[in-house]
């Protein structure tokens, strides 16, 4: 059986450093905002050229208060891709604001920027890209769009540790970066965690007073915050996994390239795009009209999938009023094509190839049947 992930393979090399931060941590008697919060805001930030971070409970923590920090006017629109995962637009909802979606470019499956400008009225406050899979959205034209119409930007960067445009990572670009360290993820922790990245002092400030009740000093409560803090234990496993991020991503790049090559002859596949990013791939999707079918016979051999993500965000039940009436076609037909196949750095590059035979077995027999 090839696993899709399997969160003890995937962190097993690591144990004995979890385990020693552990100890440490524990013994310091110091479990909320000591040492190891400080130490890994501080690296994270250096990482992204020194800007500044605040760490938080989670991803999805960290997109509500990188909306909220700016006061938007209640009912405010923020522009975000239709086929995001529900987060980004829960994010917008629980900041009193209201999702405007905007569809995705078919080839990228990120936000598309001509669709922009379709979407957008004098409503609108901010865009929130999301750097789905592990590919950033075109950051530049984004900036751009947004520069000229006075709009914030909140990079959702759950998905792009590390990924970069033109030497510039992710989070870089707009007015805050928003982080998930989900377990699942390329730095991924061992339980909720997130962090929020932005340029502004004055927003880094109010940030760190949000996640803490809205507290710059003890009992002095200056705006009405959240109890929202990166764990300090879970900030002392991060620091462990940013320093192997790299061996990480080099070895999952190494994974796609695989897949690229093996499977670059199978028409009835749509590979990922990777033209103008730096991919980090947390997620190698592929599109196929045959998804349901293909997942199938992958299971029967012994190859686990994931579907990211099987429903799109206007048909979700509990948002059907919201966007009550909606079509997007183009997000719907990823909703309805994309695979996601096993790329975790436990994998090995016998198992790509392995899967990468089976997908291609698949086809052969579709093909002559």
């Amino acid at each position: 059986m090839i696993e899709y992930e399997n969160l003890a393979k995937l962190n097993k090399p690591l144990f004995e450093e979890f385990q020693n931060a552990f100890i440490h941590t524990l013994e310091s008697g110091r479990y909320i905002l000591g040492e190891q919060v400080i130490l890994f805001e501080t690296e994270f930030a250096q990482y992204h050229n020194h800007l500044f971070c605040t760490g938080v409970a989670s991803g999805l923590d960290a997109l509500i208060m990188g909306l909220s920090v700016f006061n938007f006017p209640k009912k405010s629109k923020v522009l975000v891709p239709a086929n995001t995962y529900i987060a980004s637009i829960l994010a917008i909802i629980r900041a009193g604001l209201i999702p405007v979606l905007v569809e995705p470019n078919k080839n990228t499956c990120l936000i598309d920027v001509e669709e922009l400008s379709r979407k957008y009225d004098s409503d609108c406050v901010a865009i929130m890209p999301v750097h789905l899979y592990g590919r950033m959205c075109d950051m530049p034209q984004i900036m751009e769009f947004a520069t000229a119409r006075n709009l914030k930007v909140i990079e959702d960067c759950s998905q792009a540790h590390f990924a970069e445009i033109n030497g510039i990572k992710a989070g870089c670009f707009g007015d805050i970066g928003a982080f998930s360290f989900y377990p699942t993820k390329n730095l991924g922790a061992l339980g909720d965690a997130g962090a929020i990245i932005c340029k502004d002092i004055m927003v880094f400030e109010k940030l760190k007073a949000l996640r803490n009740y809205g507290s710059e000093k003890k009992y002095e409560n200056k705006f009405i915050g959240w109890n929202s803090r990166l764990d300090e234990m879970q900030a002392s496993f991060l620091r462990i996994k940013l320093k192997h991020l790299q061996s990480i991503t080099d070895h999952k790049r190494y994974l796609a390239s695989v897949y690229m090559q093996k499977l670059k002859n199978i028409s009835q596949i749509q590979l990922p795009e990777i033209a103008g990013s730096n991919h980090v791939w947390h997620i190698f999707n592929i599109l196929t009209d045959t998804r349901n079918e293909l997942k199938i016979f992958l299971s029967q051999n012994g190859i686990e999938t994931e579907i990211h993500y099987p429903i799109a965000p206007h048909k979700q039940e509990a948002y059907k009023e919201l966007f009550k009436d909606s079509v997007f076609p183009v997000s719907e037909n990823i909703h309805r094509t994309t695979l996601s196949l096993p790329i975790s750095w436990f994998h090995t590059e016998k198992d790509v190839l392995l899967i990468s035979d089976t997908i291609n077995e698949y086809f052969v027999r579709l093909n002559n049947s």
